[in-house]
C-alpha cells in the first residue's frame, strides 16, 4: 500500500506542486531503493503531464481577438521572437529559475512555438531537474545516511507545500481586506 501512494505522489503531485512532488520521490528513493528507477520514471512522467497543459492555454489565449492585438504591437513581437528563437535555453533556463517556468510555457503556447519542439525541450528539462534532484539526495543519503535524508526531503517537501498555502493565505486576507 506505501508503495501505491509513494507512485500516486510521484505522478500527481507535480499537479499540485512540483519541486516538493520532486524532492518527496527522490526522498522516497532513498527509503525504497528496490523503485528507485521506477519512481524517476514516474515523477518524470507526472511534471510532463502537468506541465503540458500550459503550452495549450497559451495557445488557446492566442485565439481571442485581445491577445491578437496585443501580439501584433513591436514590442510584443519581438518578444514573441526572442521566445521562438531562444525556446531552448529559455526553457532550460525556467526549469531551475523559480518562477518562470509557468509563465515561459504560457508564453511559447501564445507565440505558437512549435509543439513537438516545445515537448522536446520540456521533456528534457523536466528529465535533467528530476536527475538533478534525485543525484543531490542520493549524495547526501550516501553521507548524512539515506533514511536521515529521506526524513529530510519529506520535509523539505512538506515545508514547500506549507509555504505555498501561507502565501495563498496571505493573498487571500490582503484582498479580502482591501473591500
Amino acid at each position: 500500500m506505501q508503495d501505491h501512494a509513494a507512485f500516486l505522489a510521484a505522478a500527481f503531485g507535480p499537479f499540485v506542486q512540483e519541486d516538493a512532488a520532486v524532492f518527496a520521490a527522490a526522498a522516497t528513493a532513498l527509503a525504497m531503493p528496490e523503485h528507485r528507477v521506477a519512481l524517476f520514471f514516474t515523477v518524470w512522467a507526472g511534471l510532463c503531464a502537468s506541465d503540458v497543459w500550459k503550452y495549450w492555454v497559451g495557445r488557446l489565449a492566442h485565439a481571442h481577438a485581445w491577445a491578437a492585438r496585443l501580439a501584433s504591437k513591436p514590442a510584443v513581437s519581438t518578444l514573441g521572437d526572442t521566445v521562438r528563437n531562444r525556446i531552448g535555453i529559455a526553457m532550460m533556463t525556467a526549469r531551475f529559475v523559480p518562477g518562470t517556468r509557468i509563465p515561459l510555457y504560457l508564453a511559447a503556447g501564445w507565440f505558437k512555438v512549435g509543439f513537438v519542439q516545445f515537448l522536446a525541450w520540456m521533456t528534457a528539462s523536466a528529465g535533467l531537474y528530476v536527475a538533478v534532484a534525485f543525484a543531490a539526495l542520493h549524495a547526501l543519503g550516501s553521507i548524512a545516511g539515506p533514511m536521515v535524508v529521506a526524513r529530510a526531503g519529506w520535509a523539505l517537501a512538506a515545508l514547500v507545500v506549507m509555504g505555498l498555502l501561507m502565501v495563498l493565505a496571505v493573498r487571500w486576507w490582503r484582498g479580502r481586506a482591501a473591500v
